[in-house]
Formats: C-alpha cells, sequence, structure tokens
C-alpha cells in the first residue's frame, strides 16, 4: 500500500530541493531521515518533514510495519512565481522572482516494491 505526503507552497525553489529529493529516493524511509539530519540545508529540513508526514499517514492508516516503508517516490515540483521589481539607478528596474515548490513523498512497503 503506498502512503503518500505533499507540502505544496514550500518557501523555496524547487531547483535547490531536488538534489536531496533524489539522494533520498529508492531507500528506506528511516534511512533516508538519518541521511537528512546530517545536512545543513533549509532543504534537507523541508524534505524531512515531508517523510515524517508520510510515516504519520501510513501510521495512521494502519500499515503493518512502520519501520519497513520505502520512499517510492520523491518529486519536486514548480511552484507560483511572485514577481515584484526592484527599482534600480537612472528609473529603471530589475526583476524579482519568488520562486515556490510542491514537494510531494510516497512511501510504500517493501514486500510490494519487491513484488514488482
Amino acid at each position: 500500500m503506498e502512503f503518500k505526503a505533499t507540502y505544496r507552497f514550500a518557501d523555496m525553489s524547487a531547483r535547490k530541493i531536488r538534489p536531496f529529493a533524489t539522494l533520498v529516493r529508492g531507500r528506506v524511509a528511516d534511512e533516508a531521515l538519518e541521511i537528512l539530519r546530517f545536512y545543513p540545508n533549509k532543504s534537507a529540513r523541508l524534505l524531512e518533514q515531508v517523510i515524517k508526514s508520510a510515516q504519520g499517514n501510513a501510521e495512521h492508516r494502519g500499515a503493518r510495519d512502520v519501520d519497513d516503508l520505502m520512499v517510492v517516490e520523491s518529486r519536486v515540483d514548480g511552484g507560483p512565481i511572485v514577481k515584484r521589481i526592484m527599482p534600480r539607478a537612472r528609473g529603471t528596474a530589475y526583476p524579482i522572482k519568488r520562486r515556490y515548490a510542491h514537494i510531494h513523498i510516497t512511501l510504500s512497503d517493501l514486500e510490494e516494491s519487491a513484488e514488482e
């Protein structure tokens, strides 16, 4: 059975989070949390939150063994962009793009992923 968690409108660009998402994809959820714990980046903290939420969803929905869940899907999509301008010299303006991201994590049992 698959257990999903989503963090929408994460306050960071998707480009900064994607390397950490590829790092945890295909690993056991506890191992992924252990790996992310030792990175000082904000994106690692955001992914940790989503993985813990997916584990909580699995526990709530009655997963047999929460310790054996595997990160099947870790996807980071680009969210909306807030566009503003910064006034500069001689009447010009520079654009400011505030980027957001959507983080999707899917956990699955080890037995089911081994059968496929």
